[in-house]
């Protein structure tokens, strides 16, 4: 390990993080504010798992240290000590350690983590984080393999995905005033993109004259695709290229420097205009836009493995979650068949589909056998 991760066996108390103080360069490099931020927040859980003094805090030190050398999201090392250190705390308290560690001690975590009325997906999200480590542990030669045969897991509810109704998607778009937001807000509406796959798009990768925009590496499947946009994102599109910063090469370029506006840019955007709108109490989000986007191409007859490929899911289970949903199609055909009922057309409700009849007869036919 290197110098400047060596930890103090003592306590450390870290003070905030402070960009201004670190970085008081107009002209920064942003690589080198991420890497030290980065080095910052390692070097902080590193000490404080020492200063613990927990068994196992060396081996986690070690997990900790390799993440950032692989160059990990600083997110993923944030999370990783934090959740880390929480579970080698609980089962010292459990009057065991890591290195003694069985299926029993993580089932008694979440169980723990259930009596404290924790939400489901946080004990997901905590269970992938041990699981991760004990791989390590398991590589390591600390701990068996046999300790993740079978994992434990956790299942989670299937929220459908939330889409926003015809008229608050009026009252927003009509409630934006700055031609950036606008852009911003109706490209995501009508290419189903995610937030962070818009904010990398620069203007080499829009195809005007097609109305096509290019995503060469998804923000979540790691797979290129193409997405496209109709005429009013057409529109807004066109006056935010005449009116944007032409230094940069992003679409949405931050105020100062090459880089692109960030995530609470983005956000704060959104924010605003939901409150003009008069809808910052229904708790819509940017990424309600593409769910928007995914339910109205359902409902116009899109089929739902072209939805998967604009979406850019890898599996296709994803996109049916929006067929879940309210399908005026299928709502329409419900209608259509009630009203017939209703007028007393002539039908044979008795009557069984031939080819359904068939099936019927072969499965009665193979109990038959089997008795």
């Amino acid at each position: 390990m290197t110098e400047e991760f060596a930890v103090a066996k003592t306590p450390v108390f870290d003070p905030p993080f402070a960009p201004e103080r670190h970085f008081k360069a107009k002209n920064a490099p942003p690589d080198h504010y991420f890497a030290s931020y980065k080095r910052h927040i390692t070097h902080r859980w590193c000490s404080r798992l020492s200063a613990r003094g927990l068994p196992g805090s060396g081996l986690a030190v070690e997990y900790l240290y390799g993440k950032y050398i692989k160059n990990l999201s600083v997110s993923i090392i944030n999370q990783s000590g934090r959740i880390i250190l929480y579970f080698l705390g609980f089962i010292e308290r459990q009057g065991t350690t890591i290195y003694n560690l069985t299926r029993q001690d993580i089932s008694a975590f979440v169980q723990y983590e259930q009596d404290r009325e924790q939400k489901p997906a946080s004990v997901v999200n905590y269970l992938r984080v041990i699981y991760a480590f004990i791989v390590f542990l398991v590589d390591q030669g600390v701990l068996p393999n046999t300790i993740m045969q079978p994992k434990i897991k956790v299942k989670l509810p299937e929220p459908l995905p939330r889409a926003i109704p015809a008229e608050d998607v009026q009252r927003l778009l009509s409630a934006i005033t700055a031609v950036r937001d606008r852009a911003l807000l109706l490209l995501l509406l009508r290419t189903g993109m995610r937030i962070g796959e818009l904010l990398n798009v620069k203007v080499s990768d829009i195809n005007l004259t097609e109305r096509k925009i290019l995503i060469y590496v998804g923000e979540k499947n790691f797979q290129g695709r193409a997405v496209y946009y109709n005429e009013d994102a057409a529109q807004a599109l066109q006056q935010w290229l005449e009116e944007r910063n032409t230094q940069s090469d992003y679409l949405f370029p931050g105020r100062s420097g090459p880089g692109t506006i960030s995530y609470v840019t983005a956000h704060s955007a959104m924010r605003k205009c939901l409150e003009r709108a008069g809808l910052s109490d229904k708790g819509y989000s940017l990424h309600n836009l593409r769910h928007t986007f995914a339910t109205d191409m359902l409902n116009a007859g899109m089929r739902v493995e072209v939805l998967q490929q604009i979406l850019g899911h890898q599996e296709i289970e994803m996109t049916m979650r929006y067929a879940k949903m309210t399908d005026l199609t299928r709502e329409h055909e419900y209608f259509k068949a009630m009203d017939r009922i209703e007028q007393g057309e002539r039908h044979e409700p008795r009557r069984v589909h031939t080819e359904l009849q068939k099936v019927f007869e072969e499965k009665k036919l193979h109990r038959s056998k089997r008795k």
